[in-house]
């Protein structure tokens, strides 16, 4: 399922750690409190991720319920932006590199002037 996720209309991931022992109504908490974001908006997928970086879960609202998927990796890790404390939405051609491992933001860093005197 998370292999594919082009039956979503937006795909919204919530950068640095999310506590993945919280369940639907912890992470659905995290959406709207955190983020000023609606976990009742239907066929948006969010995704969190803990401290372990080869597990992430997912949150969608159907219209009837809630679905939450959990995937583990059984080798490597997600690059998963740390950065931010913010919910970012990605597209699909992001979301696709994230699930193959690759980053999806830039991790290039400005050069400090008074380092380089």
């Amino acid at each position: 399922m998370l292999n594919d996720a082009k039956g979503f209309s937006r795909i919204i991931i919530a950068c640095g750690r999310t506590d993945l022992r919280r369940g639907i109504d912890g992470l659905a908490a995290v959406v709207q409190e955190q983020f000023q974001l609606d976990p009742t908006e239907k066929n948006v997928l969010f995704l969190f991720c803990g401290t372990k970086t080869d597990r992430i879960k997912g949150l969608i609202f159907e219209g009837d319920g809630y679905l939450l998927v959990y995937k583990r990796l059984s080798a490597g890790r997600f690059r998963w932006p740390r950065t931010q404390e913010e919910a970012m939405a990605i597209t699909q051609e992001q979301f696709d590199l994230l699930m193959q491992g690759m980053t999806i933001v830039s991790t290039i860093r400005q050069a400090n002037p008074k380092r380089l005197c």
